[in-house]
């Protein structure tokens, strides 16, 4: 409290909700925002918990949908649009596109509990893997989340080895396969013409900066009228799940050739961030910011403040 009385500090911005959260909340004359990591329909997405902050930032309607959905005797007015302001950044290139059509398999990690699993690693991760090296036209680039490295979660770890052995496998032959573990997978996209994922941040970081490439999410939990419930996107993309997965190469093949998904895709881009644009989300956050904190101070003319 000392801390934000002698610096005269105006606004407090939290990216999750850790407990150490609720003692700085305890301050009332600041602006206490909650901007969570990302956008994704993951359940670790809403919280009870932001019913502690002045404002809750999110990046378009469908987080707006998911808070009304998900928590119960909400104030939607705490929910204030900024867009995804993190994907304005101009990164440097990691990766050089190839002259072949290169398609990125990003997994998820398996979460820390069952709820917030959602990686295809254990259930589909080889076979898809599997499909993509049949194809002598693809670039793989194998991006998994960078906790999947280290995980000791039986199945994840053993299809994670077996990736890498296989892709390694392809590359000693003359293919050149990319894997990138720990890798900034912002600064990847840039060079990828097809990505296929899991429900998480990333899917969705993909259509906001390349809504007009394929992209494909997988259901680990096979229940299709669920997973359209509570992750939309999934209505603009091929879906690989227990059943599909029997028929993996078809589908990959017809997701990253014909993508017959593209325009449902833009339509679905509005659904998620609304009319902003890469550049907007910066300017939206920053005016909104500043907003708060113009308001905030016109509240405190009577107030006692924290030591008097």
């Amino acid at each position: 409290m000392d801390l934000y009385d002698d610096n005269d500090l105006k606004l407090v911005i939290y990216t999750n909700n850790s407990r150490t959260n609720f003692q700085s909340l305890d301050h009332p004359r600041l602006v206490h925002v909650h901007v969570n990591h990302g956008e994704s329909d993951k359940l670790s997405m809403v919280s009870n918990k932001a019913k502690a902050y002045d404002k809750v930032f999110v990046a378009g309607p469908a987080a707006i949908k998911r808070h009304e959905a998900m928590l119960i005797d909400f104030e939607l007015n705490k929910l204030e649009v900024t867009g995804r302001p993190q994907l304005d950044i101009n990164f440097e290139l990691e990766l050089e596109p190839s002259e072949k059509f290169d398609v990125m398999y990003a997994p998820t990690w398996e979460g820390e509990n069952e709820d917030n699993n959602y990686t295809s690693l254990d259930k589909y991760g080889v076979a898809i893997v599997e499909s993509l090296l049949e194809n002598p036209s693809w670039r793989i680039v194998y991006k998994p989340h960078p906790r999947i490295q280290e995980s000791n979660t039986p199945g994840v770890a053993q299809a994670h080895a077996r990736i890498l052995e296989m892709i390694e496998a392809a590359n000693e032959a003359g293919a050149e396969h990319v894997i990138s573990e720990q890798g900034n997978i912002l600064a990847m996209f840039e060079s990828t013409d097809a990505l296929i994922t899991d429900v998480s941040s990333v899917g969705l970081d993909y259509l906001y900066l390349h809504p007009g490439n394929p992209l494909v999410i997988s259901d680990r939990r096979s229940n299709r009228e669920i997973l359209h419930r509570d992750a939309p996107v999934v209505q603009a993309c091929h879906v690989v799940d227990q059943d599909s997965v029997k028929n993996v190469g078809d589908l990959l093949a017809d997701a990253l050739t014909r993508d017959g998904h593209k325009d449902q895709r833009i339509e679905m881009r509005q659904f998620y961030f609304g009319d902003l644009n890469r550049g907007d989300s910066t300017k939206r956050f920053q005016d909104v910011i500043q907003k708060l904190i113009l308001e905030r101070q016109g509240m405190l003319e009577n107030f006692r403040g924290w030591h008097s």
